[in-house]
């Protein structure tokens, strides 16, 4: 079961001009993009590039820098060993990082985050997928009601200003909500800039809505798309996708599998499953018919009183409440007890259907089951 570890290692010494890009080079820079390159990698109004080895270096001693005015924290338990291992290979060490952007606006509700990373022969955008701040998850949940969402606006304009500085031809990847965002910036994108993408990667990545999917532009880059998912996936099952998924293998089991470092690799590929379990099938199946039953109105009303419990926390991301769990645990219990009776109800009504949505599924296996085994 080799992993993105083990690809580092088997292939870490040939440089591009050797073993050309593959699935597993754009999966690393999906996960690059989730490092907090803050004050290490220039902008895209600040001009000049910097190598991954000294970005890595710069990081490593900001992360080490306990005491310093300011505090970086990483989102995956595997990002300190993934830094280590990459600085140290030749293959990645000497690519350029540029134009880097992090952007969090609370009052438009987005969050988004991009870099460029040179190869010798070609640039690849690697688009941040949803962070740990709360405000992004609220972003992703806005997709059940929204056509588009700011960051995917966002995601347009950055690659729209990014190519100008960009010589020859362009790729785009992203994990997770990255993924989302490389998919649709390539369709929204002008048509001189489409013309150079030569390939689009997105990793467990949700759809989009019927009228994305539908549209002329998402049409043009359709063939250009490379869906992967992992055999359990429940993230890159949500929304309508319009291609077909490249099923890949995980070490892990259920939610864990949409971690990227859990991915199995063979020699310079992606280890392929032969389908989706079928536990992934019934998230994916009860949870579409669930949206479905609701209509813009109620999805939008669900997911506020939802995010109005969490803000109760008085914090803005996973980090802090890990660094204060009581207080968040309190203050959002005492929040419930405040909820009006119509978003209450409101609510109970929502999960009830989730809950009859699964339960007609359950049913389904069953009767499926009982057919096969008679």
């Amino acid at each position: 079961m080799a992993d993105i570890f083990d690809y580092l290692s088997w292939r870490g010494d040939l440089e591009f001009s050797k073993s050309p890009l593959n699935p597993v080079d754009y999966l690393i820079f999906s996960q690059i993009s989730y490092l907090p390159f803050e004050g290490i990698v220039p902008g895209p109004d600040e001009g000049g590039s910097i190598s991954i080895h000294l970005a890595l270096s710069n990081l490593e001693e900001k992360l080490h820098n306990k005491n310093g005015k300011h505090k970086v924290k990483l989102l995956f338990h595997d990002e300190p060993f993934f830094i280590k291992t990459i600085m140290s290979s030749q293959r990645f060490k000497n690519c350029k990082l540029l134009n880097f952007v992090n952007q969090i606006d609370t009052k438009r509700e987005f969050q988004f985050s991009a870099v460029c990373i040179y190869t010798d022969k070609s640039c690849c955008i690697a688009f941040r997928g949803t962070d740990a701040n709360f405000i992004g998850w609220k972003e992703d949940f806005n997709m059940a009601f929204r056509d588009t969402i700011p960051s995917q606006t966002e995601a347009v304009k950055y690659i729209e200003k990014a190519a100008v500085k960009i010589d020859g031809r362009i790729e785009l990847c992203g994990h997770s909500k990255g993924g989302n965002l490389a998919m649709y910036s390539a369709a929204f994108c002008s048509g001189e800039i489409k013309k150079r993408i030569t390939g689009v990667y997105s990793y467990d990545a949700p759809g989009f809505n019927g009228n994305v999917i539908k549209s002329g532009e998402f049409s043009s880059v359709k063939d250009r798309i490379h869906s992967y998912i992992p055999q359990g996936s429940v993230v890159g099952m949500l929304l309508e996708h319009g291609n077909e998924h490249t099923v890949v293998k995980s070490n892990e089991t259920g939610l864990m599998q949409h971690s990227l470092f859990s991915w199995e690799v063979i020699h310079n590929d992606l280890s392929r499953a032969e389908k989706i379990t079928v536990g992934s099938l019934f998230i994916g199946k009860t949870i579409r018919e669930w949206v479905d039953s609701l209509d813009n109105v109620q999805r939008e009303k669900f997911i506020k009183a939802i995010y109005k419990i969490l803000n109760a926390s008085e914090m803005n991301s996973i980090h802090e409440m890990e660094d204060s769990w009581v207080t968040a645990a309190g203050r959002i219990i005492k929040s419930l007890g405040n909820i009006d009776e119509e978003t209450r109800k409101l609510i109970f009504n929502v999960l009830a259907e989730l809950l009859r949505s699964a339960g007609r599924n359950i049913n389904k296996l069953i009767k499926t089951k009982m057919k096969t085994d008679s």
